[in-house]
């Protein structure tokens, strides 16, 4: 199973700002953010911790800040391609399930059993 979604805004932030909620993930120099169309109330799980990986367009990059509802903020700062569109791998063929799964203390199959009937399905034959 693959969950992806897409980098639906780009902020460009100054050293020392904040980023999600409880503002617990500051800025240590300009950065570059992707905003991620994806949250825990899609089924993603709210405690992984900063410096999660997830994949852009074939790029690993961090998560920077807590996950919310319904968006993820991820550090594109050393990846300028990325932008409004380019799709994010959360967990698949290159970030396996059990790697984020770890990180949250579970395992993968409870993340999978996890995903809410908002996010949209779509079944596809062989590899991707």
């Amino acid at each position: 199973m693959t969950l992806r979604s897409e980098i639906i805004g780009v902020q460009n932030l100054r050293p020392g700002e904040a980023i999600g909620y409880g503002g617990l993930y500051r800025t240590t120099q300009e950065q570059r953010i992707g905003i991620v169309a994806c949250g825990y109330a899609d089924g993603y799980p709210r405690s992984a911790p900063n410096g999660t990986p997830v994949l852009v367009e074939g790029k690993k990059v961090p998560m920077a800040g807590r996950v919310c509802m319904d968006m993820i903020s991820i550090d594109i700062t050393d990846f300028p391609d990325a932008d409004v569109g380019s799709w994010v791998e959360l967990w698949g063929q290159h970030i396996p399930v059990n790697e984020i799964a770890g990180s949250v203390g579970t395992i993968g199959y409870e993340l999978i059993c996890s995903v809410l009937p908002r996010v949209p399905v779509r079944e596809t034959e062989g590899t991707l």
